[in-house]
């Protein structure tokens, strides 16, 4: 997660070799098993707090280091973001009620470097509507991934997943966007949602960088609260957020983070991945 809101905006790039990729895989693959742990206790009355609790202790007996809390003074493990709230969500006990959607973005810190990713879950039975508001944003985070070759540019990615998503009718968000990571959560390049095709930095092998559309189901427009951290549409509609940590590697794509502790935990079968993992 990066805001233009509230944080430094970092443009200096650190190209990676193998084995700070590598390790930039470990700290992501915490992340990853760490939401699949959480896809399970997602649920009618349970509250973002208790989430917030057990992403503790699980990222700790795995051997990393919260990579959120107290980043910018952030006060949790987690950012929850249920409903209408975009990002940077604090947790809460209110408890979560069938037909809401949360967003839950997570960071780890082991040996020196970060991974980060995020996924939006339904709770309970969800409307038809937010169910195409989620099925579009994820379709378009792994097509912003196949524009992250040796031959593009940051706007050749940028432009592809707001056109997915602006051609189904959903508002792309301006001010948030994703990043490069590494020994900092956040790095340059930045990569914004929405650009034009042929601008922007040139990638580069050794690029790692955090993919993630933030979508909304009516405007693109966005207001942050009092708290300071927490993001939420203008017109209170229901917003989404998917994100994955992605090295350049050969010209090509790979995915250092999955999905796939959570598609394992849910009993969702999928392959979106397949073309972007390690050979």
């Amino acid at each position: 997660m990066k805001s233009i809101l509230t944080l430094i905006i970092v443009n200096k790039v650190y190209l990676k070799n193998h084995e700070e990729i590598e390790l930039i895989r470990e700290s992501s693959l915490i992340v990853s098993k760490t939401l699949g742990m959480l896809a399970a206790e997602i649920k009618p009355g349970v509250n973002g707090l208790e989430l917030d609790k057990l992403a503790n202790t699980f990222i700790r007996d795995h051997g990393g280091i919260p990579g959120f809390l107290g980043l910018y003074d952030f006060p949790n493990t987690l950012c929850i973001s249920p409903n209408s709230e975009v990002v940077h969500g604090i947790p809460n006990k209110k408890p979560f009620e069938n037909g809401d959607i949360v967003s839950i973005d997570c960071g780890v810190l082991k040996s020196g470097f970060y991974g980060d990713h995020a996924y939006t879950f339904p709770v309970g039975e969800i409307n038809t509507q937010t169910k195409k508001l989620l099925k579009i944003t994820k379709e378009s985070l792994y097509i912003g991934i196949s524009k992250f070759n040796k031959n593009n540019r940051v706007g050749d990615l940028s432009y592809s997943i707001q056109k997915h998503n602006e051609d189904n009718g959903f508002g792309v968000v301006r001010e948030l966007v994703g990043h490069g990571i590494g020994n900092s959560m956040h790095e340059g390049p930045e990569i914004p949602n929405y650009g034009k095709r042929g601008k922007g930095k040139k990638f580069k092998n050794g690029m790692v960088i955090a993919i993630e559309p933030m979508i909304n189901q009516g405007t693109h427009k966005i207001k942050q609260l009092s708290d300071g951290w927490t993001i939420t549409t203008l017109d209170k509609l229901p917003s989404a957020h998917y994100e994955h940590n992605v090295a350049l590697i050969n010209g090509k794509p790979q995915l250092l983070s999955t999905f796939r502790y959570i598609y394992e935990s849910l009993g969702i079968k999928s392959n979106e991945e397949i073309p972007f993992l390690k050979n």
